[in-house]
């Protein structure tokens, strides 16, 4: 059997399809792993106050705040989130079927991890673009008590503040961190699916939904720790430069530069990663999981490469 990529099957409504489930399976599970983040924030810009690990440091955080500390900057991460998962899910089906369509089949099973990277790093710089500003109104409202909750009076406090510069001051460490976490995500998850169903002796066509869910779980595990660990030290960065005080004395570039040498190599790497591996890893597999459920839901069948030559054999 031949799959084509056809115009007609993978068309404006597949995108849009793509997009809004993407937009779906962002929010929820930003938003779910809020306090997990809102530690992992804090132990990043505090390492010598919060030292007792995730749950000792949320209990911290609880005794000195309340439970409602937790919660911070939750408006903004499931806002920025629903809009970064539109661009980046609805993106890399975009780009992933036109290299697709451009390449043929055989020249696209051949290339696949390069289309992956490829898609993912373009869908995920334009959806950064749009994410930017509600980040930074998240790690300011967790970094700082004072800081307005919701996501208008932070848009408006920086604004008045800082300017329009103040919302995209960590738009190089986003795309720092983002780019290369969205690249090993996509890159990942496509090949260790690909190993799983290729083990199992079954492939996404033919397989139940709960198989395909149970793949796609499984798959944004591996891809989930794999992303956190080379996204982490600029997503340290990040945090540190959005921090409340500290020297804000010349360009984002410079003040990056001026963190890191301050900061060191280890620290960089290490604050802070257990708990975002395990955000992350969870959050990966949901966000997969919930996808391809939402997209089946629309009755829309996720594009997926094809090995011309195995197909040929049956």
């Amino acid at each position: 059997m031949s799959h084509d990529h056809s115009e007609k099957k993978y068309d404006l409504m597949y995108y849009v399809k793509g997009a809004l489930s993407g937009g779906i399976c962002c929010s929820i599970t930003h938003a779910s792993l809020c306090p997990v983040d809102v530690v992992k924030t804090r132990i990043q810009l505090d390492p010598a106050k919060y030292t007792q690990g995730l749950i000792g440091s949320g209990r911290r955080i609880i005794a000195e705040e309340g439970a409602a500390a937790l919660a911070s900057g939750l408006g903004a991460t499931a806002a920025g989130y629903f809009v970064q998962g539109w661009f980046k899910f609805g993106g890399v089906e975009f780009f992933k079927v036109t290299f697709a369509n451009k390449l043929g089949e055989q020249k696209a099973w051949d290339n696949r991890v390069s289309i992956y990277l490829a898609s993912s790093a373009m869908a995920e710089f334009i959806a950064d673009l749009f994410l930017c500003p509600l980040e930074a109104i998240r790690i300011k409202s967790v970094s700082d008590p004072s800081f307005p909750k919701g996501v208008s009076g932070g848009i408006q406090r920086v604004l008045s503040t800082q300017g329009v510069s103040g919302l995209y001051a960590g738009l190089g460490p986003i795309l720092f961190k983002q780019v290369p976490y969205t690249m090993a995500k996509f890159a990942v998850q496509g090949k260790a699916a690909e190993v799983i169903y290729k083990t199992t002796g079954t492939a996404p066509e033919t397989s139940s939904k709960g198989t395909n869910l149970g793949v796609s779980l499984a798959s944004g595990v591996i891809a989930g720790v794999a992303a956190a660990v080379v996204s982490h030290p600029a997503d340290t960065l990040l945090s540190m430069i959005n921090k409340a005080g500290g020297d804000k004395s010349g360009s984002t570039t410079t003040q990056l530069i001026r963190l890191a040498r301050e900061a060191g190599i280890t620290k960089l790497c290490t604050a802070g990663l257990v708990p975002r591996c395990v955000m992350i890893g969870t959050l990966t597999a949901g966000q997969f999981g919930i996808f391809d459920s939402v997209m089946a839901l629309f009755g829309a069948e996720k594009f997926h490469f094809h090995n011309p030559n195995e197909e040929a054999k049956h």
